[in-house]
């Protein structure tokens, strides 16, 4: 497929063009309680063309099949002479480069019968049921995903390779008289199918914190020291700072983009986003514009430092790209994303967070996020007081809330006990996606924060 792409774009007019193909096999599967209630398989074939003029904008054309290229490349030169744009499009230089990204698929889902997915849910759903005669309701889901993808540039980039995901999601509901809990669990891989074995205790653990949830009480609305286990900080780092730093958002209606050397938060922490890190969902070798991943710093000592940027955002801010260019898939153009987002390790241990907290409150993981202009919401998954330095009772309908400013200006500890999540979440922006992105964070303490829960 690479040389008919290449074939394409020797006969291209246009300054600049590009080429993404791509072919994708998908599985869902769908389990409540102990019936099989959906199972899809489907195969995506497309492609996508890009051409940009010198002064013009972008022409976008969509391509069918391989036959269709030199046609469609055609139609997305005449779109994008058609454009007269307030500020031309250019592009920031990027490597030429040429590469291949095979990874183990430990397992090619695409050999996996559909009765060995569905048996899966069955028996995880089976396993999460028997813990406890309170768990009424359980609803699990398996998605797989290999794609063969082709890019190939004008300048003479070219790049194929494999991506596989694999993700595993469960909800664990649990009634006692007219009490009603919910827990959640989920696991995602850049894998195959080996890296969804042996999931059962993740699993149950969510039907344990349902049933756990049932005897524990609300906690009561107020202003306290708030300790965010790693994956509450990790969410927090990419809601309130991370898509504040995809440079594209400054071209969308009410959008925001943190400036350079703004102070963002506290001293103490220091957030950024690394494409390159080996085995995590988020990782690529390069981005779907063929420009190299790696680490980029957003935030440094609580002041704004960089951006993620695709070609075009860098020429404009007169920056480098920063391999961060992704797309859902071929339908879409490529925007500036997060790819593996994380806090900085501190120093320290959890207990070192907790010993000087008096009353407060230990708030772990994250079941949604809401954000309002410059207001954030989380909503724990669960939560625990803390009294005296030391973890007491489980308490629960925890949400954080504050100014983006308040929260990570509040923040005063942060520990030695760095972790990235292995869970099956994504992210979805202007319409595209969801893409994989992965989380990382120690423990981070905020000197006060809102917690809304029931009135005092």
């Amino acid at each position: 497929m690479l040389d008919r792409l290449l074939e394409a774009l020797r006969h291209s007019r246009a300054d600049f063009a590009e080429i993404r193909y791509e072919r994708a096999w998908i599985t869902t599967v769908s389990w409540r309680e102990r019936r099989l209630e959906a199972a899809t398989e489907a195969v995506d074939i497309g492609g996508a063309v890009r051409c940009l003029d010198h002064g013009r904008g972008w022409g976008f054309a969509s391509v069918a099949s391989g036959d269709d290229l030199p046609a469609r490349l055609g139609r997305a030169h005449e779109l994008s002479l058609a454009t007269r744009p307030e500020m031309p499009v250019a592009l920031a230089p990027a490597p030429v480069r040429e590469g291949c990204d095979a990874p183990d698929l430990g397992g090619d889902v695409r050999g996996i019968p559909l009765e060995a997915k569905r048996r899966l849910l069955e028996e995880l759903g089976g396993a999460m049921l028997a813990f406890d005669r309170r768990l009424v309701d359980t609803r699990l889901a398996y998605r797989d995903a290999v794609v063969e993808f082709w890019y190939a540039n004008s300048e003479g980039t070219r790049m194929q390779g494999v991506r596989p995901d694999v993700q595993l999601a469960a909800l664990a509901v649990a009634r006692d008289g007219g009490t009603v809990e919910r827990a959640l669990a989920s696991f995602g891989a850049r894998a195959g199918w080996q890296s969804v074995q042996g999931h059962e205790e993740r699993f149950r653990s969510a039907a344990r914190q349902a049933v756990s949830l049932l005897g524990a009480q609300p906690i009561r609305s107020g202003t306290w020291p708030v300790v965010l286990d790693p994956r509450l900080a990790a969410a927090l780092a990419h809601e309130a700072v991370g898509h504040l730093c995809e440079a594209d958002v400054a071209s969308e209606p009410g959008a925001y983009l943190a400036p350079l050397g703004a102070r963002l938060g506290s001293s103490r922490l220091t957030i950024g986003d690394d494409g390159s890190v080996p085995g995590l969902r988020g990782s690529l070798p390069f981005d779907d514009e063929g420009t190299p991943t790696g680490n980029t710093l957003l935030v440094q000592n609580g002041v704004v430092v960089g951006h993620l940027h695709t070609r075009e955002t860098a020429a404009r801010d007169r920056a480098r790209p920063t391999g961060s260019a992704r797309t859902a898939s071929w339908r879409h153009a490529p925007l500036a994303r997060l790819s593996n987002v994380y806090v900085a390790n501190g120093t320290g241990s959890r207990a070192d967070l907790l010993r000087d907290v008096r009353l407060g409150v230990y708030a772990c993981d994250v079941i949604d996020s809401q954000r309002q202009g410059d207001r954030i919401t989380f909503t724990a998954g669960h939560a625990y007081m803390i009294r005296d330095g030391e973890l007491a009772e489980l308490v629960k309908h925890v949400v954080v809330a504050g100014r983006v400013s308040d929260l990570l200006g509040a923040v005063d500890r942060v520990a030695g006990d760095f972790r990235w999540h292995d869970d099956g979440g994504d992210c979805t922006r202007r319409g595209q996606g969801p893409i994989v992105v992965t989380d990382g964070a120690p423990h981070i303490r905020l000197e006060r924060a809102e917690i809304r829960g029931v009135a005092p």
